[in-house]
């Protein structure tokens, strides 16, 4: 159940970028490549917590917090699925 909620919400990031919010190359390239990180270890089924993906994903929380809310929301979303998932 989790890695399914943790691919809708991929799925919803993915739809909010494809919206073209204000984002800087540099910022647009970032949250592709945590969705692709996301995506790497949803694959492999990761046993072993990587808490390095986590700590991203809360940091790109922080960094769009002010001025793309509806992108930190899914965000944090994933993060709490992460977590939830023990990666």
């Amino acid at each position: 159940m989790p890695a399914r909620e943790l691919q809708q919400q991929l799925n919803e990031l993915r739809e909010q970028l494809e919206q073209n919010p204000p984002l800087s190359e540099e910022e647009r390239e970032h949250l592709h490549e945590l969705m692709r990180q996301i995506e790497a270890k949803l694959e492999l089924e990761a046993t072993v917590p990587d808490n390095d993906l986590v700590d991203s994903v809360n940091l790109a929380v922080e960094t769009f917090e002010a001025n793309h809310p509806s992108l930190t929301g899914i965000l944090r979303r994933l993060a709490v699925s992460l977590h939830s998932m023990g990666i």
